[in-house]
């Protein structure tokens, strides 16, 4: 018997939302954790490496060191995770554009590795940008671990990069910034929730586990930052140097990396490790506060290096970045980006000094951080929030504003894209066109509703097994649903009730005994990519479509291949195409508490209460809500959301509507559509709210004319719910209904309209009813038994009197109308099932006699089932 694993019993019972939420909790956790072990491994391999250089010659210790962790950097790069080279950033832009790029725990962990080798040994990268990877990759691999939605595993992925952003720099509003700026480009609720959570706890752990700022003296780069007006041109002209050197920052980059891929030619391993042993050896040779990133990056954030080491500073920066990350070595560019510019706002601050005679510097290298990082990574926005999250000083806002977007609009002049854009070109990647072609895909924009059966054949759960085993003996169906007053009980499949044979059950055991339980299923809005995920997750060919716990539908594999094949010929799902959809201008809502909905829907104020009375009929026999519209048709050269209409009166119809639900206790729920065509807005309403059942009024040609009819007809041939269409003299008293006339049949409507007489005939104290089969003089009479079927079936359910009879006429419509005078009938039933029978009501025939020479009432049905009657 199929069962459902733990997790994904659990997944299908919360919701999906509520899921994420929890998810992006634990992946802060994980990313923060990630983050503080590669703080930590980079600390303790990078103060060994100092103390080596200290015991050692340096221009031997520095390069050796740099060449061995280079060389096992690269190695675990190609022969474990080769996308674990480089900054990580473009990866996962390019995984959240749903490219093929991995991101999981074996690059999680590659990367944590290889980096702390490589940033330990000396190569002038950052770790911002590996704790980014890790955390998507981590939270990547959660995603597969936990059943998450696919519409929910781009946000998780990006949660996670969130996190490790916020873990590296202690800034979990950018880690927030930096997801919606550069990832996602997405504000909604869940991503910015889920944001929001992980960074925040991704912070948290990396503060109380890594302990020190970015900055180690914050308190005295703090307490030296000034900002006045008279400065506000030097820090535009800081803006235009930190944008054009970010431009050029980014080409050379790009120039870089084509030298190491198309003219140097080496492994891998050893590109990465000849890089380390070059920036160990130029590191040696200068002044030794270069052998620590951490201290020249507080010496540049506080102002205390003259011009000359700080030029030094910058072109030293700049050119072992290039050789460290054209190698292909896991490092990031974020902090040599802030290095960089932390020194070009010292020069500019010190230019500054020189002209006024004040000491600034350390404002203009604070800000000059900013503009430079927001000039490389076209994220102005993310770049002002990390320098006020480090500092915690409003003194920079206004002075970080003002470079960093003049700073973005100078290097957006001279090169479009940012660095990580320009490194995914590189690779054929283009981010914009992909994603938008993306966002067209047929399985992100159907839903499960646009192409899920909704007449979905059920087993009631008390079903003994023998019965089901005929059941499916005489069908083609491999699984049905399984379901009870309370709604979906489980889904029960052939392998099932093979099973449930060999365990030698009793024989008063029912379906609910093998069954299972608790299915994987799915929202109506779920996109076929979700859908397709669940299938392939679980390995099954079927999911039951839910809203709350009722069943609206089923969809198999089958359905998305059709689906699919289907967009490539060209055809569209949708219904109808007649005029512009129609614009809802009034609603009111009941609890949802039924097993299904019927609509109903109000137009004849004359006819209102029989439809009424005949819609809570069938609502207490089969416990469903009404779903009660009034529909004002406009021109077709108005637009129905721009056209202006009075309602009053359709409102005061729709309250009668609810006090007949409150007198039932049955919900009712009501809304006034503006439309152009009645019939195309009673399918839009079926396939939005799932209805199970529409009635609706028929006045026929002698009142309302052929527009009605045309309705009608649509209706009766689009609708994939059943139908009931109800003709009432017009002008006349409505009274309640005792003689019924049933002409009878053995298609699948007249069964319909059989087990829909019970609770037709409810509201009337005594029922008399006719159960008839014409058939033409030269036939042979028909066999009694089916007349005889559906006498035994309507005794059972009424206590009135049921009798069948035989007419014999050449025309089936004159003889039904005859048979209703001499019966003295209240109302004719009429289920068209025989396709000569069929046409004849639909052109016209049947009703239009009946609406022109009888004051019998006219009940239509058209039913979609296929239970029979027995």
């Amino acid at each position: 018997m199929w069962r459902l694993p733990t997790a994904e019993r659990f997944r299908s019972q919360i919701d999906p939302k509520r899921f994420a939420i929890l998810e992006a909790c634990i992946i802060g956790l994980v990313s923060g954790l990630a983050a503080v072990i590669l703080q930590d491994g980079i600390g303790w391999l990078g103060g060994w490496r100092i103390r080596l250089a200290a015991e050692f010659p340096a221009p031997i210790a520095l390069p050796l060191i740099g060449l061995v962790g280079g060389l096992l950097a690269g190695w675990l790069i190609k022969n474990f995770a080769s996308d674990a080279a480089g900054s990580g950033i473009p990866q996962v832009k390019a995984a959240l554009a749903q490219f093929p790029v991995a991101l999981d725990l074996q690059v999680a962990f590659v990367k944590l590795v290889s980096g702390i080798a490589t940033l330990g040994a000396g190569l002038s990268l950052g770790r911002q940008g590996p704790t980014v990877q890790i955390g998507a990759a981590l939270a990547s691999q959660l995603s597969y671990w936990f059943p998450t939605a696919p519409d929910h595993r781009r946000q998780m992925i990006a949660a996670g990069a969130g996190a490790g952003l916020a873990a590296g720099f202690n800034a979990p509003i950018a880690g927030v910034l930096f997801i919606v700026e550069e990832l996602l480009h997405d504000l909604s609720g869940l991503t910015l929730g889920t944001a929001i959570l992980s960074s925040f706890i991704g912070a948290v752990v990396a503060r109380v586990l890594g302990g020190q700022s970015w900055f180690l003296n914050l308190e005295q780069v703090v307490s030296d930052t000034t900002f006045s007006v008279p400065e506000i041109p030097f820090y535009i002209i800081l803006g235009v140097l930190a944008g054009v050197l970010g431009a050029f920052f980014n080409r050379s980059l790009m120039a870089s990396m084509n030298f190491n891929r198309r003219i140097s030619r080496l492994d891998l391993p050893l590109r990465i490790g000849l890089a380390g042993c070059f920036c160990g050896l130029v590191i040696s040779l200068l002044p030794t506060i270069f052998q620590d990133n951490a201290g020249l990056r507080g010496l540049l954030g506080d102002g205390t290096l003259g011009w000359q080491m700080t030029a030094i500073a910058f072109i030293v920066q700049f050119a072992l970045t290039l050789v460290a990350y054209g190698s292909g070595a896991p490092g990031g560019l974020f902090a040599p980006s802030l290095i960089l510019g932390a020194a070009l706002g010292h020069l500019v601050g010190l230019s500054h000094a020189g002209l006024f005679g004040t000491e600034v510097t350390t404002t203009y290298a604070l800000v000059g951080m900013g503009a430079f990082f927001g000039a490389v990574s076209r994220v102005p926005v993310t770049g002002i929030v990390i320098i006020f999250e480090i500092t915690t000083d409003f003194n920079l806002v206004l002075p970080l504003m003002i470079s960093s977007v003049v700073a973005n609009l100078a290097a957006e002049a001279i090169s479009q894209g940012s660095v990580y854009d320009l490194l995914l070109e590189r690779q054929g990647i283009q981010l914009q066109a992909d994603l938008s072609a993306g966002s067209r895909s047929m399985l992100d924009s159907l839903t499960a509703a646009d192409i899920m059966e909704r007449r979905v054949e059920t087993l009631p759960h008390n079903l003994p097994l023998d019965q089901a085993l005929k059941l499916f003996a005489s069908s083609h169906h491999r699984g049905f649903p399984v379901v009870s007053e309370k709604g979906l009980q489980g889904i029960v499949t052939r392998t099932d009730l093979n099973l449930g044979q060999q365990q030698n059950l009793s024989a008063t055991a029912t379906i609910q005994e093998v069954m299972t339980p608790h299915p994987i299923v799915v929202h109506p809005k779920a996109t076929l990519n979700e859908v397709l995920y669940w299938l392939n997750r679980s390995n099954i060919s079927r999911l039951p479509v839910t809203e709350g716990r009722k069943l609206v539908g089923i969809i198999t594999r089958a359905d998305i291949i059709r689906a699919e094949s289907e967009q490539i010929t060209g055809e569209q799902y949708h219904q109808g195409n007649s005029g512009q959809p129609s614009y809802q201008v009034y609603r009111t809502r009941g609890p949802a508490t039924g097993r299904g909905r019927l609509l109903v829907a109000l137009s004849n104020p004359e006819t209102v209460d029989l439809l009424l009375r005949l819609a809570i009929a069938i609502a207490r026999d089969r416990d469903y809500e009404l779903e009660c519209v009034q529909i004002v048709v406009v021109p077709r050269n108005c637009p129905p959301s721009e056209t202006p209409v009075r309602t009053a009166q359709s409102q005061r119809l729709l309250r009668r509507a609810v006090r007949y639900g409150k007198r039932a206790q049955i919900s009712v729920h009501t809304q006034i559509r503006v439309a152009h065509d009645v019939a195309q807005t009673i399918l839009e309403i079926e396939k939005q709210r799932h209805i199970d059942l529409v009635l609706m009024g028929w006045q026929g040609t002698s009142s309302m004319g052929p527009v009605i009819n045309r309705s009608v007809q649509t209706i009766l041939r689009k609708a994939v719910s059943d139908v009931l269409v109800v003709k009432a003299p017009q002008g006349q008293v409505v009274k309640q209904w005792q003689r019924w006339l049933v002409p009878i049949s053995s298609g699948p409507n007249i069964q319909q309209a059989i087990q829909l007489l019970p609770a037709l005939t409810a509201h009337s104290p005594t029922t008399d009813i006719r159960l008839c089969q014409v058939y033409a003089p030269p036939e042979v009479s028909p066999h009694q038994s089916l007349i005889d079927r559906y006498t035994q079936f309507l005794n059972r359910r009424l206590s009135g009197s049921v009798k069948g009879i035989q007419v014999c006429s050449p025309n089936v419509a004159e003889a039904i109308v005859e048979l209703a005078d001499v019966e003295q009938s209240d109302v004719i039933v009429l289920g068209a099932s025989q396709a000569h029978l069929w046409k004849q009501v639909l052109l016209g025939c049947i009703p239009d006699a009946i609406a022109t020479t009888t004051d019998r009432a006219v009940i239509l049905v058209r039913g979609r089932g296929t239970t029979e009657v027995s």
